[in-house]
């Protein structure tokens, strides 16, 4: 299940990145993204959605999202 599916307010646990794009990934790495790190998605909108990493909350488009797998 990626995070396009996730339910708002529940925590979830990234099992992987799904994606052959180097630069994408090194991005949501240093957003703290990764494998085994506890991701929540906080708000939704139209193409994008607002997801609680670590200490931190940024916005993702939905490709970005797709790409997260829980």
């Amino acid at each position: 299940m990626n995070l396009l599916n996730a339910q708002e307010g529940k925590e979830y646990i990234i099992q992987q990145i799904d994606t052959d794009d180097e630069e994408l990934n090194a991005f949501l790495f240093s957003l703290g993204c990764y494998s085994g790190e506890p991701i929540t998605v906080v708000a939704r909108r139209k193409r994008s959605m607002t997801v609680s990493i670590k200490d931190g909350r940024y916005n993702i488009d939905d490709q970005l999202a797709e790409a997260i797998i829980i």
